[in-house]
């Protein structure tokens, strides 16, 4: 990620004398869907039954499902 689509969607906000960026709700839903297949998988930081479990407790099994088994 680098250029414009670092700085898209990212506000900056104050907090204890240190600007903290944080990327709103758009881009953060389409970053999840560019990596979806990236780093977490690889480098085994989100176990499969994690992100199952996740899935199911936020009530998305059915939306992230498809992805999941592709995996």
């Amino acid at each position: 990620m680098s250029g414009l689509s670092l700085r898209f969607g990212v506000s900056e906000n104050p907090v204890a004398g240190f600007l903290l960026r944080v990327f709103n709700p758009a881009k953060t839903v389409a970053d999840g869907f560019k990596f979806r297949n990236k780093e977490s998988r690889r480098l085994k930081k989100a176990p499969m039954d994690e992100l199952w479990a996740a899935s199911k407790l936020c009530r998305v099994a059915n939306v992230m499902g498809p992805y999941l088994e592709s995996l």
